[in-house]
């Protein structure tokens, strides 16, 4: 009797787990359902308009930021804290623990450059008309200043090898990118690690801005997407903007447990990986917005809360 009760209760419990399983499914299944049906709605594989010309962006230069570096930051050498401390944090998830022995761990990676801001749509829609892109949505906005989202993760890395052939070619490249490409510089998506440093700084900090919950310096809990840079945070790691909220930002490292491993980048891509993505958007929590938040995504997936930067890496 004891061992017919002992099954019961075990078929029970897995007809529960099941159920909630599948409850699960079906609403991610709706979602993404109502996120693809807005997003047809502004799909094109042609060019809206001419994009006009951006204060604080460069036309003739495939609309990256006007400054010395087009737009890109340095990010020093050296080492620094990776993952969360719940007793600092005390909204660390278990996907951000080192291992059993450790909640954090240090990695040092070499010196690398990444974009100020999100990839916007003037830039992805340059990528789009010279290499004749189609296929792609652009989610709810067309002005040239906001993040460029609806695009997949493929189309995210195919857009960073566009942009490092164009810097190569052209002969107003800055000096020092210049260098960075002869150097072995490859254009291309974050790894997850560079993408948490340069959100963090050295100094470990839970947000970009600081340690302590804070409003008005990113775009979270909210209901639209903003204009790349729209909230000054003069606080900000290596003066980064939209690191915390705004659209999650992909990276090129496939998900896989604590610690992380350079070397894992590369294993294993022949399985069916999730990709992470960081950040957080304008639509999640505080919660969401932390610099140490794993999320992850199929490389298939268009939405209109997932965009990215680039950076520059010697790989």
């Amino acid at each position: 009797m004891k061992t017919s009760q002992a099954s019961s209760r075990k078929v029970q419990g897995h007809t529960v787990g099941l159920t909630v399983m599948t409850i699960i499914i079906l609403v991610i299944g709706f979602w993404m359902s109502r996120q693809s049906s807005l997003l047809q709605m502004s799909t094109s594989n042609e060019l809206p308009y001419v994009i006009p010309a951006l204060d604080g962006f460069l036309s003739n230069a495939w609309f990256l930021p006007d400054d010395d570096m087009l737009g890109f930051v340095e990010i020093p050498a050296g080492s620094f804290i990776m993952g969360s401390n719940p007793v600092i944090d005390r909204s660390a998830y278990e996907n951000e623990r080192w291992s059993n022995l450790s909640r954090q761990g240090s990695v040092d990676l070499p010196v690398f450059y990444i974009s100020r801001f999100e990839t916007t749509v003037a830039q992805f829609f340059a990528f789009a008309e010279d290499t004749e892109l189609t296929g792609y949505s652009i989610g709810t906005n067309v002005l040239g200043n906001y993040p460029i989202t609806g695009v997949t993760w493929p189309e995210a890395l195919a857009y960073g090898r566009w942009l490092e052939r164009r810097l190569r070619e052209s002969p107003t490249t800055p000096p020092a990118i210049r260098q960075l490409l002869n150097n072995s510089g490859r254009v291309t998506l974050p790894s997850e690690a560079e993408w948490e440093k340069a959100a963090r700084g050295t100094d470990g900090r839970v947000f970009t801005w600081g340690s302590q919950p804070q409003t008005g310096f990113s775009n979270f809990n909210a209901d639209s997407i903003s204009p790349v840079g729209s909230f000054s945070c003069p606080g900000c790691a290596h003066g980064l903007s939209d690191m915390a909220g705004n659209v999650w930002e992909l990276t090129r490292s496939p998900l896989q447990d604590y610690p992380y491993d350079p070397a894992d980048d590369a294993a294993d891509l022949t399985k069916d990986a999730l990709y992470v993505m960081r950040g957080g958007s304008y639509a999640d929590a505080m919660n969401n917005v932390r610099t140490a938040v794993r999320g992850a995504v199929d490389p298939g997936v268009r939405t209109g809360t997932i965009g990215f930067r680039v950076v520059i890496s010697e790989l």
